[in-house]
């Protein structure tokens, strides 16, 4: 079988299926692996991401394939999310002794950047979603409401909405409040802070991204299949109506049992031919899934400015700061790179506003904001400095998108789809990606009559939310 595209959905894909017994193909057009989840060289020998990503105790399925392809041991996790505002006062995320949904309210109630007003608001609100699991009744209302129109009718303070849901959900989501469907932001709530005292806990990668998957293509290769790079498909076989094969360069065509593509949707759309379009109705729907862009900003200093693995910054364009040369540290805390300045990347999701600033103008908007939270940047020089925008970085989770994301099995023989904007019950994230890539092999083996599970389950509540769920396994007593 062939699959289309080398990013984590396609890997995903790739790799269940070759582990399920299939000879897999994997075609990519890029000469790396990872898709929008990598790292590649610049031209000075530096490797950089083209985005930081991370992930969290609730992406079960991630961490499943991370283990499958050999590279949990490449994710780092940290127990404490640190915020800080422009006045410097710091907030903390991190759980303590009590079991959830409790777990995280010590630091929370010392949460400086947020006065009481706001915490009480935000407790109320929590409340809503503990009480409904994480379903609130007014979620479909209209074909979706946004999360903004959501935290308003629960009486959320400006403070609250912008130092607190804006932060996480932003970040989560890569899209604005009063863009984002309230279910997406609900839900993120519900299985990463509440539902589950492990939820919340960040992983962040210890090397650049693209390493990550040097175990996808050893997988596949050693049960018989091949990955190829530079391979960009140029057209689609049509014959008598029905799919028949993928056109590449210089003429060359492949042709296979089924197929799985795994490119963004607007690729998807460009590809198909308009008789295969109108053989699907979820395929009509392609252009009404719209974009949404991150910026990557990559600064190196001439000395340490930084201590902590990560922050997050309130109030400011930039989001967060990745201490990239602290999390690259070996088990030893050798640094990789012995040189003694230091290499941070800034995040900024939904960074609409900086699509159409210079480089320049980028840098200099981000310098300043770094120097203003880390004192120590100050007197430091920044010896270089780099931007990566993603204009398509993720789809935009409007309110009512999932009723265009098409699934995984489409209605035209032997094509199947898989990328985290077909419907994977989340917001395009890697787990989104992840699961979408496992959806279409389950899809592929039923089809074949050899089903198999690949999804995993949610994280399992704990702490007082599993007894309350009446999923509490009693200690039995010796």
């Amino acid at each position: 079988m062939i699959v289309i595209g080398g990013g984590l959905a396609g890997l995903a894909a790739g790799v269940a299926l070759a582990e399920s017994g299939w000879r897999v193909r994997l075609f990519e057009q890029r000469p790396f692996l990872g898709g929008r989840a990598t790292s590649y060289v610049l031209p000075d020998g530096e490797h950089v991401d083209n985005c930081q990503h991370v992930t969290l105790g609730c992406c079960t399925n991630l961490d499943d394939f991370y283990r499958r392809i050999g590279a949990s041991g490449k994710i780092k996790f940290f127990d404490r999310l640190l915020f800080l505002d422009p006045q410097g006062r710091k907030g903390e995320m991190q759980a303590g002794s009590l079991p959830a949904p409790f777990h995280l309210t010590g630091s929370f109630a010392a949460f400086a950047p947020l006065n009481l007003l706001d915490k009480l608001s935000i407790a109320r609100a929590m409340l809503d979603i503990l009480q409904t699991q994480g379903k609130p009744d007014d979620l479909d209302e209209n074909g979706g409401i946004s999360m903004l129109e959501w935290l308003r009718r629960r009486g959320q303070t400006k403070r609250a909405i912008e130092r607190f849901w804006r932060v996480v959900l932003v970040s989560a989501l890569d899209e604005e409040l009063d863009r984002t469907d309230a279910r997406f932001g609900v839900d993120v709530f519900w299985k990463a802070f509440l539902s589950n005292s492990a939820g919340y806990r960040m992983g962040v990668p210890a090397v650049p991204l693209a390493n990550l998957y040097d175990g996808c293509k050893s997988e596949i290769e050693r049960r018989g299949g091949e990955v190829v790079l530079r391979a960009p498909v140029r057209g689609l076989k049509i014959e008598n109506g029905e799919f028949a094969g993928i056109r590449f360069d210089e003429g060359r065509e492949e042709s296979a049992d089924a197929y799985v593509f795994a490119v963004p949707h607007t690729t998807l759309a460009e590809l198909l031919p308009e008789s295969l379009k109108q053989s699907d109705p979820s395929f009509a729907n392609l252009d009404k899934i719209k974009v949404a862009p991150i910026t990557g900003v990559h600064f190196w200093f001439d000395r340490p400015v930084m201590t902590e693995p990560f922050v997050t910054l309130l109030d400011t364009t930039t989001q967060w700061i990745f201490n990239k040369t602290a999390l690259y540290a070996d088990s030893n805390g050798a640094v990789q790179n012995p040189a003694s300045g230091q290499y941070l990347q800034l995040v900024i999701s939904a960074s609409y506003d900086l699509l159409q600033k210079s480089r320049q103008e980028i840098i200099d908007l981000c310098l300043e904001e770094v120097r203003q939270a880390l004192p120590v940047a100050r007197n430091a020089e920044l010896l270089k400095a780099t931007v990566i925008k993603e204009a398509a970085a993720t789809f935009s989770p409007e309110p009512g998108v999932n009723r265009y994301r098409p699934k995984q099995q489409t209605t035209i023989p032997r094509l199947f789809l898989a990328g985290d904007w077909t419907d994977t019950g989340w917001p395009a994230t890697m787990e989104g990606a992840v699961r979408s890539g496992y959806l279409a092999a389950e899809a592929l083996l039923h089809s074949e009559g050899a089903p198999r599970k690949f999804l995993q389950p949610d994280l399992a509540p704990d702490g007082f939310i599993a007894m309350w769920l009446g999923q509490h396994k009693p200690t039995t007593l010796a």
